[in-house]
């Protein structure tokens, strides 16, 4: 991960209930037509008294099709309103439905499905003949009745339990990822933490679905279905793969190239969202932690800064940045039950003045892009990935020793801010005043930041200076703030916890604890990953970490493999302790 030093057709489905009208359609059709045999489930999955939610599942059972359209007409005034995972038009009562790149390509026996809302005024029958490709798929069953009464305001987005939560972890349980808890468990003792919630990473085009020894998303979203029982659920994931990912940085380099943004669109934002808008996922509040490391690089690393990398004035010319969190989050945004946090650094690298502002008007700029609106965010995220202290106890940015302010000591290096709870809670203050919204939440990653055990101070350090007093008394223990990967004498923060702070919606573990920041030497893979000299033990240092040493465990596999001797260094030093 970088670190510096100073210098719509998209709106989402509602939950498909058993009880909502439903029609299914078969078809044969006369030979040499493209898809000689169709069948459409038309499920009508919620209605009040002037709209309904509509599910439509369609399956070949003729030859393979490469695209598809759907057609059919309304006997009454339907209209439809708003659609996923498909293209759909209206002219009158005759509806157009298309694939789209991502699920045009149906095998026989295979299906896909899409969802709409609408309005209507009288009755809302089913339609009776549904054509594919323009084969009539005939024999319509007869549709049970549908719910009428209405509900006491018309849904939202979706209706189902609990509807829309201004903190999605409030009152929820969250998601333990199987794969992570499995790995935590077989260490000795990883048992103690192997229950603790981590996110889900997407962070390659292949991770969406997965593979023989991987789980895919849907694979992540129908064990969830599993853990959530009858209460509330979150389900935390990482969306990371844009073009040029992390400019300024070489181990979490991706599989994108700086100009391929359509590739970032369609081959990876795109199938995230159709699996995320699935009505029967409905029921979960999914949080995505948006592009990690991408938007603070243009404003720290580019050209005018000591730390300048020529691949951020890259991302900085074309724009990309901006356009692939700008669309992920309109993409993410239009699905109801989807909560996007940005990621906005954290205190050790945005803190400073000529950080902070700039940062923050560059958010704003991103979460304006590509159709997208400040009302697409739900909230941001501080020290994703990083290990910068939670709350340092013993000296505040407002003391000074012997006449010397605090700012001026060698750690502290003139920031604003000494720890990431004062870092997010002024940042959140900084959006809400550029137009994002009064209930913007914050989240906190806590997964590395504890720094426990017997090197953790107890007190403030000697006034003998300013800088024995900052030294003495820190809780980080990192030689430099601008270090980040793999950190010696680290340990697991805070246990994930909702609404532990004003203005924050919860402490999480974004990254899990025991998977490498980046290898500790030159790795060959297939995943894009570089190898940067942070990661190297014996590395000397750079600007952007005022060069020191990098503190950096040694032996490291490349960024996401397991790394056991990290864990077993984060269980050591815990705090609290374990």
């Amino acid at each position: 991960m970088s670190r510096t030093r100073h210098t719509a057709l998209l709106a989402a489905l509602g939950l498909v209930t058993a009880t909502g009208a439903t029609a299914t359609v078969l078809g044969t059709a006369s030979a040499g037509a493209a898809a000689p045999g169709c069948r459409v489930d038309y499920q009508i999955t919620n209605q009040w008294n002037t709209g309904f939610g509509t599910n439509v599942t369609v399956t070949n059972t003729g030859d393979p099709v490469a695209s598809w359209t759907l057609e059919w007409t309304y006997a009454g005034n339907q209209q439809v309103t708003q659609g996923w995972n498909a293209t759909l038009t209206q002219s009158g009562a005759a509806v157009t439905a298309k694939s789209l790149s991502y699920n045009g390509a149906l095998a026989t026996g295979g299906s896909t499905s899409f969802g709409f809302n609408g309005s209507y005024s009288g009755t809302n029958a089913v339609p009776a003949v549904f054509r594919l490709n323009g084969v009539v798929c005939n024999g319509a069953t007869e549709p049970t009745t549908p719910p009428t009464t209405p509900p006491t305001t018309p849904p939202t987005t979706p209706p189902p339990t609990g509807g829309r939560a201004d903190n999605p972890y409030a009152g929820a349980k969250v998601y333990v990822n199987p794969e992570w808890s499995a790995k935590a468990a077989a260490e000795p003792g990883g048992s103690k933490v192997a229950d603790q919630p981590t996110a889900v990473w997407l962070d390659r085009i292949a991770a969406i679905n997965g593979s023989s020894t991987s789980m895919g998303l849907r694979a992540h979203l129908d064990e969830a279905l599993e853990q959530k029982g009858s209460g509330e659920l979150v389900v935390q994931l990482v969306v990371y793969n844009l073009p040029g990912r992390d400019c300024a940085a070489l181990a979490s380099n991706g599989e994108l190239g700086p100009t391929e943004i359509n590739r970032y669109k369609t081959e990876y934002i795109d199938p995230i969202a159709a699996i995320l808008a699935d009505a029967k996922y409905a029921g979960l509040r999914i949080v995505t932690t948006v592009e990690i490391d991408s938007l603070p690089n243009l404003v720290t690393n580019v050209s005018g800064r000591p730390t300048a990398t020529p691949n951020c004035d890259v991302m900085k010319a074309n724009g990309n940045y901006i356009t692939g969190v700008g669309y992920a989050l309109r993409k993410l945004g239009a699905i109801g039950n989807v909560y996007n946090y940005v990621d906005a650094g954290h205190h050790g690298w945005l803190g400073w003045d000529d950080n902070f502002g700039p940062s923050a008007e560059l958010f704003k700029q991103a979460a304006t892009a590509e159709g997208s609106t400040l009302a697409d965010v739900h909230g941001f995220i501080v020290n994703t990935a990083n290990y910068s202290a939670l709350k340092e106890d013993h000296f505040t940015i407002a003391d000074s020793v012997n006449g010397t302010s605090v700012r001026q000591s060698k750690w502290v290096d003139w920031n604003r801010y000494t720890d990431e709870l004062s870092y997010a809670q002024a940042m959140r203050a900084k959006l809400v005043s550029l137009g994002f919204d009064g209930n913007l939440g914050m989240l906190i990653d806590t997964s590395r930041n504890g720094w426990g055990g017997t090197a953790r101070p107890t007190g403030p350090g000697a006034t003998t200076s300013v800088d024995t007093y900052v030294n003495g008394g820190r809780y980080d223990r990192r030689i430099h703030l601008g270090n980040w990967c793999n950190q010696s004498g680290a340990g697991l923060g805070e246990r994930p916890q909702a609404a532990p702070a004003a203005g924050i919606d919860a402490y999480v573990w974004v990254k899990p604890p025991g998977e490498s920041d980046g290898a500790s030497k030159e790795i060959p893979n297939n995943e894009g990953k570089g190898f940067d000299r942070m990661c190297d033990p014996t590395y000397t240092g750079n600007a952007r970490n005022g060069n020191s040493m990098s503190g950096a465990l040694p032996d490291a596999p490349i960024s996401g493999q397991w790394f056991s001797a990290q864990f077993q260094e984060l269980l050591k030093n815990a705090h609290p302790a374990l």
